[in-house]
């Protein structure tokens, strides 16, 4: 811990640092001071909030706890606070002392079906039932730092709310992960239900924590970031027959593994991946309870990953022939779907992107473009609705391999928490530069 502090001492350095120097910072240097101030003054109640959180995670839809530590947060602040969007989904309107842009900020809440393995005093012991088996349950992808740095924001920007032009929407959402078997939830929910009811953003802005970069690294892309996402269901039928006598019956765990098989050569052999990326993953396949009963059906689940609705179609329609056709060919038949609830590309307005980079290099020393992600993100559909920009901020402690370290979703995933407070700044300085530009162009217009 001793370490751990060091290290975040000398990240906060660089980052006042660059905060100083920065070009932006002189031409609104008054404001900009406040907030780094107002900032500073929480990075250890966020790094609290963030522990509490992961000690106490809950799977998607069910973010109940998480919900009412934000919304009592968010009402403290004299917020306008809706609650129960989508569920469990809050939202709170946050109303500048000067006029200015309405501007949203997301951070999304739940956590996943992981048995915690990462050696932190904070490790979740937290288990519950997911597709009917008890589960570990884990902040494996970061979502509980997400939801403290905005939680922290908020506080910062409540501090400076006299000098504040314009008004900021404060999202928190559930769900992000996907919804339950039977259930809906997450951003397209929060959408119909009316998250922007309160205000209507001309901009949206969100973050992620990742594995990927090292602390004191931010990663960005203009135009499609991360992959559209699909997840699909296939049902092999088959005729249960004694294990010893196969010839009895259909074996529908042969023809699933047969299947799965063909299913390979799609992205490797069928699509020109020069183009566009493409991913198609068999996630889990389920079926039989004894070692000498052949099943009636076998049950699989996956996902595909594709940037482009063309190629996202021609995939479903080989992966139904394979399916359809290979059941067929052993005597069977087998069904394929696919959820219409995936989640679309995230798409960076690339105006939008490039106008928010001055803000990014104010909070790391090191911010720069990467290549498409193939993880999908719900907040792409917050980008279907006003231009927007999503980046990574990377939380890998600096003397590990990003590339070898426990990504995002795995059971060892570690936040090193000198990376919260740059992702902290990054989002304050994005939102609070973007309301300054907006209501510097509304003066000049009038």
């Amino acid at each position: 811990m001793e370490a751990l502090g060091r290290n975040l001492r000398s990240v906060l350095a660089v980052v006042g640092l660059l905060s100083v120097f920065s070009p932006q910072h002189a031409a609104h240097a008054a404001g900009s001071v406040d907030l780094d101030v107002a900032l500073a003054s929480l990075d250890d109640q966020v790094i609290a909030w963030r522990r509490d959180l992961h000690a106490n995670p809950e799977l998607s839809n069910r973010e109940f706890r998480a919900a009412k530590l934000v919304a009592e947060h968010l009402k403290k602040l004299g917020f306008t606070v809706r609650t129960g969007i989508a569920h469990t989904g809050v939202v709170g309107l946050l109303e500048g002392g000067r006029p200015g842009p309405t501007i949203a900020l997301r951070a999304d809440m739940d956590a996943l079906p992981v048995a915690e393995l990462a050696d932190v005093p904070f490790r979740s012991k937290v288990t519950a039932t997911y597709r009917g088996e008890t589960v570990g349950v884990m902040h494996a992808c970061g979502h509980d730092s997400h939801t403290a740095i905005l939680m922290g924001i908020a506080e910062a920007f409540a501090k400076i709310r006299a000098d504040l032009p314009g008004r900021v929407l404060f999202v928190f959402q559930p769900a992000e992960e996907g919804a339950p078997a039977g259930e809906r939830g997450g951003a397209s929910l929060m959408l119909e239900e009316g998250v922007f009811d309160l205000a209507m953003p001309e901009v949206a802005f969100g973050l992620h924590v990742t594995s990927t970069l090292k602390v004191g690294s931010i990663g960005y892309r203009g135009g499609p970031l991360m992959a559209g996402s699909d997840s699909w269901r296939i049902l092999v039928k088959g005729k249960q027959t004694h294990g010893a006598r196969p010839w009895g019956g259909i074996d529908p765990i042969v023809i699933s593994a047969q299947i799965i098989n063909a299913l390979q050569t799609v992205v490797s052999r069928q699509m020109d991946i020069t183009e566009n990326p493409a991913v198609v993953t068999v996630g889990a396949i389920k079926g039989g309870i004894r070692n000498n009963i052949v099943p009636d059906e076998v049950e699989m689940i996956g996902t595909i990953r594709t940037f482009d609705s063309a190629q996202r179609q021609d995939i479903i329609d080989r992966m139904t022939r394979i399916v359809e056709n290979t059941a067929a060919a052993s005597g069977t038949t087998a069904a394929f779907t696919v959820d219409t609830g995936g989640n679309p590309v995230v798409m960076n307005n690339p105006e939008l992107t490039e106008a928010v980079l001055p803000s990014l290099r104010k909070a790391a020393p090191e911010v720069r473009a990467v290549p498409l992600v193939t993880g999908a993100e719900d907040f792409a559909f917050y980008a279907q609705k006003v231009p927007s920009f999503f980046f990574f901020v990377g939380v890998t402690p600096a003397d590990q391999n990003p590339v070898t370290a426990p990504s995002n979703h795995s059971p060892l995933f570690y936040i090193d928490e000198a990376g919260i407070p740059i992702a902290s700044r990054a989002l304050a300085n994005v939102a609070y530069d973007y309301l300054v530009r907006g209501a510097g162009k509304a003066s000049a217009g009038r």
